[in-house]
């Protein structure tokens, strides 16, 4: 699977499911700008009594890297054809 868009229904289901959908490198990129922007906010900040707001992080697709399983090209074509 080389050259496929990152943003790919294939790419998607390699990398754990449709939930992964249009999650491309430009999108996790703008997700951890937005985190590091809260984040440089929460430090720099000049608080009432101290205690900065807490700021919920950027929502991204569930991590399954724990249990990755190797994909074959039947499993994927078995995935996409579940609808």
């Amino acid at each position: 699977m080389q050259r496929l868009p990152d943003d790919s229904m294939t790419t998607a289901l390699a990398q754990g499911g449709a939930e992964n959908l249009g999650w491309g490198i430009d999108r996790h990129l703008l997700a951890s700008v937005y985190d590091a922007i809260n984040t440089n906010t929460k430090a720099t900040g000049m608080w009432e009594k101290g205690k900065a707001p807490k700021f919920k992080p950027f929502p991204r697709p569930a991590d399954k890297a724990e249990k990755k399983t190797p994909q074959t090209v039947a499993g994927l074509f078995a995935k996409m054809h579940r609808r």
